[in-house]
């Protein structure tokens, strides 16, 4: 089977069912008569920007990342809004924590924006780690993040 009709079935599964893990997903895949090794599914998965997110009632699921019409500087101030808890800086580092299963889709963002004061990020469950190519461009991003924070989101002092 070609790669572009699978990618078109994967994309119908995902709008269709709830999936949660990548075996669930190769279930569906088999049910429709595709069958896939799990190397070709996760390389299906970053291309398509497949990423993990909380939906409306706050259970993680595989959802298409697509930035549609939106402007991609207008998405990430929404995104560090309704998602930043705590930004910190440590030299040439951004340490940008945020709320649980958004660090990654944070991150991609991020990376597809190719911003000028970030060298590259690394992103786990709700931490992300931006590398900056100098202290001072770490110091705009750090405040860039903060200028978007929703404060409500911030984590104080007191609750670490």
């Amino acid at each position: 089977m070609k790669k572009e009709s699978r990618q078109a079935k994967i994309e119908q599964i995902i709008n269709q069912f709830t999936i949660t893990t990548q075996e669930e997903l190769m279930s569906k895949l088999k049910d429709t008569g595709i069958s896939v090794t799990q190397a070709t599914l996760s390389r299906d998965i970053r291309e398509m920007q497949i990423v993990k997110q909380p939906d409306s009632s706050g259970n993680a699921r595989y959802m298409i990342f697509k930035s549609g019409n939106q402007n991609e500087l207008e998405r990430l101030n929404r995104m560090i809004n309704n998602s930043v808890t705590d930004v910190k800086q440590i030299e040439f580092v951004n340490v940008i924590h945020t709320q649980p299963s958004y660090a990654n889709p944070l991150s991609a963002v991020i990376d597809d924006l190719r911003l000028d004061n970030v060298t590259g990020t690394l992103a786990g469950y709700d931490t992300i780690v931006t590398f900056c190519p100098s202290k001072q461009a770490a110091t705009e991003v750090h405040d860039f993040f903060m200028k978007h924070v929703n404060p409500d989101l911030m984590v104080s002092v007191s609750e670490e």
